[in-house]
């Protein structure tokens, strides 16, 4: 059930005025105070926050200009200011970007936050950036393939040539592995979603008092062939498991199916 609006919340547009890429679901999501002044306590545990970070610093080499895509309260960017990296965070969540620019501003860095749809980032200059993040799955909380692709060939766009894009997604088949995921896995592939979902699109189970959030897991081949086609370079799709250290037992073996997601570093050919 959605947080009911307050004085402090813009009014819920009809459906049809939603931002590209948006459906209810996750306009409530990116408008919850609540969710957002405790997102970075609520997920402090997870294995996958030190995965990340340690990824990004690997493939974003020298540090420089960095854009952190879907930014959300910014901690990529909070651990990258403070050894060399000139950050600038995007986000379409005003109440994400308050708790980034309160937290930024309290560790004494200078960060640039910005508002924008990560669809169309009409306002930021082509070539602009050294690196590019999009962490913690959120390009599967863009609704619908054509959004997704868009907000794809903005990363490419924005980027500098020889510049590197680091992405996580969460993996379609790793449901094989819960039974309630199968569930959802058979109706899937055979046909039996929702309406309005399209293959891949998972209904999340209300967060923080928000309903209705749908989240797309990919395939691997499926990111791979899209970041192909916004004209990227895929370096390493690295498979993450849910183990303390994220790694996955023999990778070699059917990562694919058996990984939870994947931390992926695309390039855009200096050429």
């Amino acid at each position: 059930m959605a947080e009911p609006a307050n004085e402090n919340q813009p009014s819920a547009p009809a459906d049809w005025q939603l931002p590209a890429g948006v459906d209810r679901g996750l306009w409530d999501y990116l408008h919850s105070e609540d969710l957002a002044e405790n997102y970075d306590a609520g997920l402090a545990g997870s294995s996958l926050f030190h995965l990340d970070l340690a990824f990004v610093r690997e493939h974003c080499q020298p540090p420089g200009r960095i854009v952190d895509l879907g930014c959300g309260t910014g901690r990529l960017l909070r651990h990258l200011a403070p050894i060399g990296y000139a950050g600038t965070g995007i986000d379409l969540s005003p109440a994400m970007l308050a708790v980034a620019r309160r937290k930024s501003a309290e560790a004494g860095l200078a960060i640039d936050w910005q508002a924008g749809n990560l669809t169309d980032l009409a306002g930021v200059p082509t070539a602009s950036f050294d690196h590019a993040a999009c962490l913690f799955s959120t390009l599967g909380m863009i609704r619908g393939d054509a959004q997704r692709q868009a907000a794809l060939a903005e990363a490419y766009r924005v980027l500098k040539p020889g510049g590197v894009f680091v992405l996580h997604v969460h993996n379609r088949w790793w449901r094989l592995y819960d039974p309630a995921g199968r569930d959802w896995l058979l109706a899937d592939t055979f046909g039996r979603r929702d309406r309005d979902l399209e293959r891949g699109d998972h209904r999340m189970p209300t967060h923080q008092g928000v309903a209705g959030l749908v989240l797309h897991l990919f395939t691997r081949g499926e990111i791979v062939s899209g970041l192909r086609r916004a004209g990227f370079v895929v370096r390493e799709a690295r498979p993450i498991s849910l183990a303390p250290d994220g790694r996955l037992t023999w990778p070699w073996w059917l990562p694919p199916w058996r990984a939870y997601g994947f931390l992926i570093a695309a390039g855009k050919p200096a050429g």
